[in-house]
């Protein structure tokens, strides 16, 4: 007799929410809302961008006399920046529910995870490990930017006005493009896992990968919206950048906020457990 063939056990399917529809300029509509928010609590908001301006300052501080290490560590200082507005997302939640806005809640945002291992180990570590990835990817982008223009600059690249005159404006070679492709190829597979993924990570109790999906299906269910969300926050950053950082102090916490605005409307999590708070989680 044939042998009968051995049944395959199918790995269960990853549930993903539903994408809501969206107008295609709903984008300016999530700005409006989290400059609302950073209204309403403009001292805790401010001081992330402040401290994430003091960041960047630091950087260009320590990396004057060498662009090419500057530009690539600030982008990727900028990859992993979604991750250091966990709090944004955090305060921006409490708004939407009427609960309290303070000090303790970014405390218990950053230090209370630990606490929620017991009730919640199945998910406890997702927005940590997502964190780490971005870092990984940020660290993996200032290694190879900054080998790139080491290696094919025609000169050391030592000023932002050596890095204008030898690879911005020199038609011999295409160092300049090559980088910018570069950039361009790490920015838009991360733009698209981490747009919605971080506030779903810290709202719902859900693993890294499915947060990733949605974000992507997001993505790709309103490219254009998307498309135009990503060039808002492009350029709201590079005006921050480009004022000496301080522009940041505003810029930071009103996309911030506004990301977990763009994650509400995209993303009905009504099948999705919440993840606990941290009142419940220390009872």
């Amino acid at each position: 007799m044939p042998s009968t063939p051995p049944i395959s056990k199918s790995t269960p399917a990853v549930f993903l929410p539903k994408i809501r529809d969206i107008a295609p300029d709903q984008p300016l509509h999530w700005l409006v809302l989290g400059w609302k928010d950073l209204a309403r609590s403009p001292w805790l908001s401010t001081g992330h961008g402040f401290l994430l301006a003091l960041g960047g300052a630091l950087l260009t501080w320590l990396a004057h006399d060498r662009f090419w290490l500057l530009a690539s560590s600030i982008s990727g200082f900028l990859v992993i920046a979604p991750v250091l507005a966990t709090s944004l997302y955090a305060m921006s939640r409490a708004l939407e529910r009427g609960e309290p806005v303070n000090l303790r809640l970014l405390f218990n945002t950053w230090t209370q995870w630990q606490l929620r291992l017991r009730l919640q180990p199945d998910s406890y570590w997702s927005l940590i490990r997502f964190g780490l990835l971005l870092a990984v990817a940020a660290t993996g982008w200032v290694m190879t930017s900054s080998a790139l223009i080491t290696l094919l600059a025609p000169v050391p690249i030592q000023a932002p006005i050596d890095f204008v005159r030898h690879v911005v404006l020199n038609t011999d070679n295409y160092l300049f493009e090559l980088w910018l492709a570069l950039g361009g190829l790490m920015a838009a597979p991360l733009f698209a896992s981490s747009v919605i993924s971080l506030p779903m990570l810290l709202d719902r109790r859900v693993s890294v990968l499915q947060a990733v999906l949605t974000s992507w299906k997001a993505v790709m269910t309103h490219p254009l919206p998307m498309a135009f969300w990503s060039l808002l926050i492009m350029g709201f950053t590079l005006l921050g950048i480009f004022s000496l950082f301080l522009g940041l102090i505003f810029v930071i916490p009103m996309l911030g906020h506004a990301s977990w605005h763009a994650y509400r409307d995209l993303v009905d999590v009504s099948g999705l457990p919440e993840r606990l708070g941290s009142e419940e989680s220390s009872a």
